[in-house]
């Protein structure tokens, strides 16, 4: 198998490096221990388990450390490998002579849609309406430094080569030996981040994906769709720019005090910086293949027209092209020199939509002396760019936590006497007051007014957001996120501190201006219960309804999956997600507005993780017809878009998902419609169960919190400079206060996998144990229900990165043995638990034997985690005996942390 020949290939060059550094005693003892492992995981034996654990812990430095080195690299190279293997199955369904589409295919979903006699009205439709945004994020979950994920990207291209079959010998000697000097760069390279990264830190690793794939990358998923459809259907159906990816980095303000005004207003202008460098590098591109002459082709009048009239107006004498007759590179030279002075000077750009003009005035030109079926892709892919990307690259949404608002609208209500004490009052009061404020085109603020520190700050916010759409256009930020969202005043709060602002502005004749969404998030348990009410409370207002009518009556809400498992467990917090979405689609055809539902899932199953596209389909299908926005999270952004074959693959998999999924549901042809109440009714039983079983465990047992902290290494993560934010809500100790990501890194580490299964058993196996009619109906309900098919195959992929054996080790960590011995023995009885159910409702053998890939990814990696989960409880037991912790120690437990990271490929 050829990937099995890549990894063997790069744990040979690997070990190779091994015995160039450390010899024939760290080549042996890496050896030993891998051997050793993997027989272990094929037939466990305590007597050899047991002499492993003493291998490991006589492990000294300077070996140990470099043994913990040795599995992690390992990791990386496997990464990899198995990144350019999904690039060779890609490549071998394209190669197939017969009419053969690769599954999630967007040539397989256009053919579906063939099929089904799907009229070209229809599909135009749903073009128009389809939308899927894809908002990057700064949650601190990549572990994995970027020179070490660059050096990824280097091997898998490398193997990409290794691939093609006319290599010459010397060809691929060379390629072998660049293999070589990448793994050992790689080798020779720190793994750790020596100091936090700062919010600019991560703006600019954000704005890596944009440079090196997103750029080219989106517009070739369109161009694509494009033409499938003209092949299988008709050439006048045009496809939009459905696909946009956005940024919380930099925006995101909630329990992040470093990002003030000033760092997003930097973010926005290095968005802008980084927008108008890759215009110019194509435009520089296209001036050199745009050679024609004015001799030989007739260029355009208008054509003509704008040209003398720009050189005249734009250029000086040395920034006009010398060849006359040259049209096209002339007036190229005026594009490139006006893209120099956006921002700068009146001679740039003013909008982006200037530059498409002058775009389409060479487009239009070009195609009157072209053939009719042949189309300039260069020139037509930067048009669809500057659509798709702007001058703000991407929209930028800024987050805050409502309890920031409330108390800037409790202060400024103070100083004008509408309000004492606004926080103290019941909810009907507050929305009597925000809703009369909202009614008087008058301000609030008094000049000059001594604000407290955080007010201001507040108000800066605001501020920046209304500068910012004069100097980089309303498009830069259009979103204002609401973390924590408990009432329908958390929202008019928003509006009322925009309208200080001028962002929302109410005339004289009772027109109003609204400039900017205001969205709640929705993250717990009771929020998600509690969200319909709170939505049909604002379609209710008519102020509300009126900022809505600026935003084509589309209401856009946020879904956290966070906090959500974290206060109820993942199987309830899922289902709850489903029927919030539901219940509150149905309260908002009421009003006849549309929704657009944004998810906020982590890369971890712990988080709402798992693929993309099974992400959509897992959604209801009522709800994806008005549009669905995804925050893309930290190791997802690696492991999806370092490299452009596996970016374009991950998103054309969503596109067609999405695609095809809501021209059935336009069409009626979703096929579970008539058994989802039946199956509604199961969920909701089964929620009930697993909502108790998870809360006797995590709020009822009083113990549990000290199981946590003891038995997983959460203590330590703090050292590892994964992210800008702090680690939970206000530093606090509290469990409330603990932010989801550290929460479900920690049992990742730990091999319980906690928050990404618990529970789920008891539900699903009591709703089980009552009738055999019950069990056939789960089958069914996996078999043709999207939602409960994807919530399952996430339970088993948790289970199976799960392993109860290296948890028992975690749990010896644990001072007070009888807390361990009870919550651990608990856990173990779950896991048991919802394995033997899971398996009964998919009718496997094993755990994902549907997924066999899958199976093989996780079979192929447990060997080479099982060593460094050892090291880990050795070292952690070492430094928590410690009263100042060894720094030695402690880089040594921290290259665990990553290395067990990279090896599982899930943090939080």
């Amino acid at each position: 198998m050829p990937l099995r020949r890549d990894v063997k290939l790069l744990g040979n060059i690997l070990g190779e490096i091994l015995l160039h550094h450390g010899g024939p005693e760290l080549l042996n003892t890496v050896e030993k221990i891998r051997v050793t492992t993997k027989a272990l995981r094929k037939e466990f034996d305590e007597q050899k388990y047991k002499e492993l654990k003493e291998e490991i812990a006589n492990l000294e430095q300077p070996v140990r450390q470099q043994v913990i080195r040795a599995f992690s690299v390992y990791f990386h190279l496997i990464n990899a490998a198995e990144q350019n293997h999904r690039i060779r199955r890609r490549r071998e369904y394209q190669l197939q002579e017969e009419e053969v589409s690769q599954p999630g295919s967007i040539e397989s979903a256009v053919s579906s849609l063939k099929d089904k006699h799907v009229n070209e009205e229809s599909i135009q439709k749903v073009l128009d309406a389809l939308s899927l945004e894809l908002i990057i994020t700064a949650h601190p979950t990549e572990s994995t430094k970027h020179s070490v994920l660059e050096i990824q990207k280097q091997i898998a291209n490398i193997l990409k080569q290794l691939d093609q079959p006319i290599l010459t010998k010397k060809e691929r000697k060379e390629l072998e030996e660049g293999l070589a000097n990448e793994i050992t760069i790689l080798w020779q390279t720190d793994e750790l981040r020596h100091r936090k990264p700062t919010v600019m830190d991560e703006v600019k690793n954000g704005l890596y994906y944009f440079e090196q794939t997103f750029f080219d990358v989106l517009p070739e998923i369109h161009q694509e769709l494009e033409e499938q459809l003209k092949e299988k259907f008709a050439d006048n159906i045009k496809v939009p720019n459905f696909l946009h990816f956005g940024s919380w980095i930099g925006g995101d303000r909630d329990g992040n005090p470093n990002v003030t005004p000033d760092v997003t207003w930097e973010t926005l202008h290095r968005q802008r910086g980084l927008a108008l460098k890759k215009y110019k590098e194509v435009v520089v591109k296209l001036m050199k293949r745009f050679s024609h002459s004015a001799n030989r082709v007739s260029i355009s009048d208008e054509l003509i027209k704008s040209v003398e009239e720009d050189e005249t107006k734009y250029l000086n004498k040395n920034q006009k092209w010398a060849v006359e007759t040259e049209v096209y590179r002339r007036k190229f030279a005026v594009i490139l020199a006006r893209l120099e002075q956006v921002g700068k000077s009146e001679i740039g750009y003013q909008a982006a939509e200037e530059l498409l003009e002058d775009l389409r005035l060479i487009h239009r030109s070009v195609q009157g002396h072209s053939p009719a079926d042949k189309e300039w892709k260069g020139l037509t892919k930067l048009i669809r760019q500057v659509k798709l990307f702007g001058f703000h690259l991407a929209t930028l949404d800024i987050r805050n936590h409502s309890g920031e608002h409330e108390a800037a609208i409790t202060e400024v209500l103070r100083k004008v006497n509408i309000a004492e004490d606004y926080s103290s009052l019941s909810e009907e009061e507050k929305m009597e007051i925000l809703g009369q404020v909202l009614k008087d085109p008058r301000p609030l603020l008094l000049l000059n007014e001594d604000y407290s520190k955080e007010t201001q700050e507040m108000l800066n916010v605001f501020q920046m957001i209304k500068n910012a759409h004069e100097e980089f256009g309303k498009e830069s930020i259009t979103v204002y996120l609401i973390s924590m969202t408990r009432s329908a005043s958390d929202l008019l709060e928003v509006l009322v501190l925009a309208k200080e602002a001028g962002i929302y502005r109410l005339h004289a004749d009772g027109t109003v201006d609204s400039n900017l969404n205001v969205a709640p998030l929705l993250e717990t348990v009771d929020d998600l219960i509690a969200g319909p009410k709170i939505m049909e409370t604002l379609f209710e207002m008519e102020e509300y309804r009126s900022h809505l009518s600026q935003h084509g009556d589309r209401q856009e809400i946020m879904l956290g999956y966070s906090d959500g498992s974290k206060d109820g467990g993942t199987l309830t917090a899922n289902w709850k997600l489903y029927k919030a979405q539901q219940e509150i689609h149905s309260v908002a055809k009421k009003y006849n507005l549309r929704l657009k539902f944004f998810h906020g899932r982590g890369g971890s199953l712990g988080r709402g993780g798992g693929p993309l596209n099974r992400s959509i389909m897992s959604q209801p299908p009522e709800t994806l017809g008005d549009g669905v926005k995804i925050t893309e999270q930290g190791e997802v952004l690696s492991s999806r878009y370092l490299l452009e074959d596996i970016a374009y693959r991950s998103l054309e998999q969503a596109t067609s998902t999405l695609f095809e999924a809501t021209v059935d549901n336009k069409l009626g042809n979703s096929p579970h419609y008539s058994r989802e109440e039946a199956w509604g009714e199961a969920m909701e039983k089964i929620s009930d169960v697993s909502l108790k079983k998870y809360q006797s465990l995590v709020f009822g047992d009083e113990d549990f919190l000290t199981y946590f902290k003891e038995a997983t290494p959460l203590n330590e993560l703090g050292a590892l400079n994964i992210g800008s934010r702090p680690m939970s809500r206000k530093n606090r100790n509290r469990f409330e206060d603990l932010r989801a990501i550290p929460w479900v890194f920690a049992w990742t580490q730990s091999r319980q996998l906690l928050p990404a299964w618990y529970a789920a058993g008891s539900g699903l196996n009591d709703y089980a144990s009552k009738s055999e009619e019950n069990v056939r109906q789960l089958q069914d309900m996996y078999e043709n229900w999207p939602f409960f098919h994807s919530t399952i195959d996430n339970l088993q992929m948790a289970l199976m990165k799960a392993d109860i054996h290296t948890a028992k080790e975690y749990a010896a960590l644990v001072n007070d043995q009888e807390i361990a011995t009870r919550i651990f023995g608990d856990i173990m009885e779950e896991y048991e638990l919802t394995k033997n159910i899971l398996l009964k409702i998919t009718g496997n053998k094993k755990l994902l034997d549907n997924t066999p890939n899958i199976q093989e990814s996780v079979h192929r990696r447990n060997p080479y985690v099982d060593p460094l989960n050892v090291l880990q409880v050795n070292l952690i037991k070492e430094l928590r005996q410690q009263e100042e912790p060894d720094e030695e120690l402690l880089t040594e437990a921290l290259l665990t942390i990553s290395g067990i990271a990279a090896g599982l490929r899930n943090t939080g």
